[in-house]
């Protein structure tokens, strides 16, 4: 399996730079997961696509504001902060620039010293540990500081914070949308509630890496990035309870599914409350053992999120279905429209 088979042609123009207003007026791809056949609707569709007994599975995981725009506190020079992985009590591993300026013993300011920051450690790969020091709560403070770190593909800057955010968002702790959630609104989950389509959740905090472009040519050789997990009991008996009726598991997006499959493949099929980690790749060939639809973004190019989705899909129907969305101007990527597929 190769990585140029995940290949796509994407004009620029086609990569959505600001999210559609409102939230559920993006457009939807709807999939036939056994043929392929394809349907052109909008997100404020599901509410008639989805069936009472349905559950749809969320990802609640909240972005930090983690990107810090501050100066270092001797002589007020430029620096940016990235945030990547909580270490300890507001000491964090970090990714900045100019690096040559983060030593250890090194102080940073931001927010006009709302925040302040001292380096502790570079590591081997060039990141940072720092502890912040603030009045007050860290993550409030942050809130006020801090601006979203939108993906790479991103040139806007972005009016409201909060449209980065799923309505749902709970559990910080993310460095990127789950995205494919970001199309709900609030009233529209009330009208599938009312339908009798059940909510449940999970919680994934999405990595930077979820970014990280797959470099080997053999697909196999990729190495995934691990990414930290919650699944409660309380969706693990909704699952079970949604099967013995006969009803749909559908994963809101990839962290979703992987959330839901990785624990399942750990314990041979089923499911378990848990924390963990996971670094499961999904590429076609992958025997889905809970799921049985998902709603989706369009994906980048050779990406392992495509990849994932080629397994639920089947490879030929997804590859076409990208096919069309760019010949009839989808619009892509995480401010972009949406695809839901499904087995009736």
């Amino acid at each position: 399996m190769k990585k140029s088979d995940f290949y796509y042609e994407l004009p620029e123009n086609l990569i959505a730079q600001t999210p559609i207003e409102p939230r559920n007026h993006s457009r939807l791809m709807q999939i036939d997961r056994m043929t392929g056949e394809i349907q052109h609707k909008h997100f404020y569709d599901l509410v008639d696509i989805l069936r009472q007994g349905d559950l749809l599975v969320m990802n609640d995981s909240r972005v930090l504001p983690a990107r810090l725009y501050g100066e270092k506190m001797d002589n007020g020079t430029y620096i940016e902060f990235l945030l990547l992985e909580q270490k300890g009590n507001n000491l964090w591993e970090i990714i900045c620039r100019p690096g040559k300026k983060a030593k250890p013993g090194v102080w940073f300011s931001f927010g006009g010293g709302r925040l302040t920051a001292e380096v502790i450690e570079v590591k081997d790969d060039g990141n940072r540990v720092v502890q912040f020091h603030c009045e007050g709560n860290f993550y409030t403070a942050l809130e006020e500081v801090g601006q979203m770190p939108l993906p790479p593909y991103i040139h806007e800057k972005l009016k409201d914070k909060e449209r980065y955010q799923t309505v749902y968002s709970k559990e910080i702790g993310s460095a990127a949308a789950p995205t494919a959630g970001l199309h709900f609104t609030k009233e529209m989950l009330h009208i599938l509630e009312e339908k009798g389509v059940r909510q449940a959740y999970v919680t994934l905090h999405v990595g930077l890496g979820t970014f990280r472009p797959v470099k080997e040519e053999n697909v196999l050789e990729h190495k995934m990035h691990s990414e930290h997990y919650h699944l409660p009991q309380e969706t693990v008996d909704l699952i079970e309870e949604t099967k013995q009726n006969g009803g749909r598991v559908i994963a809101v997006g990839t962290t979703s599914c992987r959330t839901l499959e990785a624990v399942a493949s750990k314990h041979d099929g089923r499911l378990v409350a848990e924390d963990g980690y996971t670094d499961i790749f999904i590429y076609p060939g992958y025997p889905f053992k809970v799921l049985d639809g998902m709603i989706t973004n369009f994906h980048l190019p050779e990406s392992t999120l495509i990849m994932l989705i080629s397994a639920f899909a089947g490879y030929e129907h997804t590859m076409h279905a990208y096919e069309i969305a760019v010949q009839e101007k989808y619009r892509f990527f995480s401010f972009g429209d949406a695809m839901c597929i499904l087995s009736e």
